[in-house]
């Protein structure tokens, strides 16, 4: 629960509308299983208690979860991320968008860690029980142009549709049933590799074929799980 203090720390903050932890888990997940099936598991996975997800173009986005139903988004879109900070301002000789203005102290670390790993950062939301918040800025942070495909049911599908077709092996027709994807979806990360099998089979490839492999995309998938 937040305390005082942070309330007041909070003040200024704006709100994100954009789906709870929860509510992402499963539809990033689902991307992540035939991201590794597909012999591409790098672009999408979760990783303890951090979910990554890049465009292999140099656009990225992490989600960290904190524990106490709280979780810090971060990342980076190097051609519409208009915003800024830290050494990025002065290395680019730009106007300093503070990321962090008015934020709680618990969004600070993942802010930390990922400036010592020498990335850029476009922007930084949190999450906790009163919803996703913002430091207030009126510029394009790049997060929508990141493309994380778990934003909505409708974006993974195309996602997953379109990460099956361009993948080595695939013969699949461009209009996929929704059923096995939806299934893949729900299983809320606890994916079984029967489930990735049939969306493999809907994209029109089997386990072996092109590098494909179900039981790398369950395992992919059950990481989503810890945390």
């Amino acid at each position: 629960m937040n305390d005082g203090r942070e309330a007041d720390a909070a003040m200024g903050l704006v709100d994100v509308d954009l789906p709870a932890p929860e509510e992402l888990r499963g539809r990033w997940a689902a991307f992540a299983a035939i991201s590794a099936a597909a012999g591409s598991p790098q672009g999408c996975h979760a990783r303890e208690r951090v979910w990554h997800f890049d465009d292999w173009g140099g656009n990225w986005l992490e989600l960290h979860l904190l524990g106490d139903g709280r979780a810090v988004l971060i990342g980076h879109d190097h051609e519409y991320s208009d915003t800024y900070y830290g050494p990025a301002a002065e290395e680019f000789g730009e106007e300093e968008t503070d990321l962090l203005a008015g934020a709680p102290d618990w969004w600070h670390p993942v802010v930390r860690r990922t400036l010592d790993a020498e990335q850029y950062v476009g922007f930084v939301y949190g999450y906790d029980t009163a919803g996703w918040k913002r430091a207030a800025y009126g510029i394009d942070d790049g997060f929508r142009s990141v493309g994380l495909p778990a934003l909505s049911g409708e974006r993974t599908h195309e996602g997953i549709v379109e990460c099956g077709r361009l993948a080595p092996g695939a013969t699949g027709g461009t209009d996929a049933p929704r059923e096995a994807i939806d299934a893949l979806i729900a299983a809320d990360g606890d994916v079984t590799e029967e489930q990735v099998l049939a969306v493999m089979d809907v994209i029109g490839t089997k386990d072996g074929d092109g590098g494909w492999d179900a039981a790398a995309g369950a395992a992919a998938a059950r990481e989503f799980l810890v945390g």
